[in-house]
């Protein structure tokens, strides 16, 4: 295992962002490839044969991102990992283009379809599918090997699939998954200026972040 770009497999010469945060750095093995477009930031940790394409942001905020052996993340999807709920993706998983990976575990072979959401606490079961723009709330858990259909929302442990138009149906398990508490630390009814103000102070730390150098 490397943390120097000088390991990462690059295209045509240009550099991928790698950067230091919170005085962690990525660790990126010899097979792996970031494409030159992609960022990796902080404590992200990347797997034996794993892929990271154009666009894809892995950030570490105070948690890790750790991504198993030949999963890939596509185009412009973003991982997140947090203090209380690192991004621990497992072997064979597929990370779709646009797609949102928030604090969650997703476990061995997992297929995340594009522009679908995953939110902190949340857990995805070996060789379950997520599909186009479907969502897995906070603190949930998806049961191995279930379909989340287009656009569907899952919600609870074990999680219940609704479709869209169900909201007040959905609404009733969803609050009490304390998705403010989970996501931003604060109770439900926070006043929004409060919680931006909380985190303009959070993601200020990236004031200190350091590029690593090339060679």
């Amino acid at each position: 295992m490397y943390d120097l770009r000088e390991q990462v497999m690059l295209d045509g010469g240009m550099h991928s962002m790698l950067l230091e945060h919170r005085g962690r750095r990525p660790v990126v093995p010899e097979s792996a490839y970031v494409a030159p477009s992609a960022v990796l930031c902080g404590a992200v940790v990347l797997g034996e044969g794993s892929r990271v394409l154009h666009g894809a942001v892995l950030t570490a905020e105070n948690g890790e991102v750790r991504l198993g052996t030949n999963s890939v993340v596509m185009e412009n999807a973003l991982v997140r990992g947090r203090a209380n709920h690192p991004a621990l993706l497992g072997d064979a998983v597929l990370v779709g283009p646009h797609a949102h990976v928030n604090g969650a575990t997703v476990e061995d072979e997992v297929f995340i379809a594009t522009g679908a959401a995953l939110f902190p606490g949340s857990v995805v079961g070996a060789g379950a599918e997520l599909r186009i723009n479907s969502v897995l709330q906070v603190n949930s858990r998806l049961e191995a090997g279930a379909v989340l259909p287009i656009g569907w929302i899952a919600v609870g442990d074990p999680a219940q699939l609704f479709s869209p138009d169900r909201h007040e149906e959905l609404w009733q398990i969803q609050r009490e998954l304390d998705f403010p508490g989970t996501v931003y630390g604060v109770p439900r009814g926070t006043a929004m200026r409060d919680i931006m103000a909380r985190q303009s102070t959070f993601y200020g730390a990236h004031h200190d972040d350091r590029e690593l150098p090339s060679d």
